[in-house]
């Protein structure tokens, strides 16, 4: 059998390959907990082995995609996919307790969650930030999110390797979850309570940033403390995600008066 592990040459042992392809490297990737972003399976019945490997995705809560078999064959030309290809994560994404965690005694959690931004560079960018602002980790969600692809590791500058990063089902329970565990949870909003430099942020704190374009959902916001907003002057009225979480990460930063090194 033929198959085809697609990647590009990477420093470090967090770095993995971005595609898989085949039945036996799928299955086997999944069944060794590999860091899957996605399954892409060929439209038609899930018999054998690919019913076998479907199920271990939905069991491991991973994103499964059904594709036309054509859309496979363009994304691996040199592969024997049949039917089925895992996108690789660069990095072990980790869970939201390992985050707190990993937070210092005596230190007040810093996290960043981050509520549909698909944009990898975006993402990247982010993931840049909260290493230089200090931050203990970012939160995405496992489904309408940007995941840690080439791209956010190209765009974070190394700092993927150095944040980390868990994904969730829902990121208004998991708000619910910090709030329970006593941080304070900010949102950025155009219509925010809030100028962004008036609202506590010196505590156990989590950031909400919202996606390109949409912004916070309904549900997040009504689960965020506060909501902040970002003075505009000029005739755009919204900042890049990035921008957003720079700004409102610096702002916790100079709260806490942290001297970065």
């Amino acid at each position: 059998m033929t198959h085809m592990n697609l990647n590009l040459k990477k420093k470090g042992r967090n770095r993995l390959e971005d595609i898989i392809a085949g039945r036996n490297p799928v299955r086997e990737a999944l069944r060794a907990n590999r860091p899957i972003n996605k399954l892409l399976i060929a439209e038609g019945a899930l018999t054998g082995s690919l019913r076998e490997i479907y199920d271990l995705a939905r069991e491991r809560k991973i994103p499964v995609q059904r594709v036309e078999r054509q859309h496979l064959s363009k994304l691996v030309p040199e592969a024997s996919h049949q039917g089925v290809v895992a996108l690789a994560a660069v990095r072990e994404y980790v869970d939201v307790d390992d985050i707190l965690a990993g937070v210092a005694p005596g230190e007040d959690p810093f996290l960043i969650l981050l509520d549909e931004v698909h944009d990898p560079h975006n993402l990247g960018a982010i993931l840049r930030t909260a290493d230089a602002a200090g931050a203990h980790g970012i939160i995405i969600p496992r489904r309408r999110s940007a995941p840690l692809s080439r791209t956010v590791a190209r765009s974070s500058a190394g700092a993927v390797e150095y944040v980390p990063v868990a994904r969730v089902a829902n990121i208004a329970r998991t708000i619910e979850l910090l709030k329970g565990k006593g941080l304070w949870v900010a949102g950025a909003d155009p219509d925010g309570r809030e100028v962004y430099w008036d609202a506590r942020l010196d505590g156990p704190v989590a950031l909400v940033i919202g996606g390109e374009g949409k912004g916070l959902g309904r549900l997040v916001k009504e689960k965020c403390d506060v909501l902040v907003r970002l003075p505009m002057s000029g005739r755009v009225n919204s900042l890049n995600a990035s921008v957003a979480a720079a700004l409102l990460s610096y702002e916790v930063v100079r709260q806490r008066r942290k001297v970065l090194k």
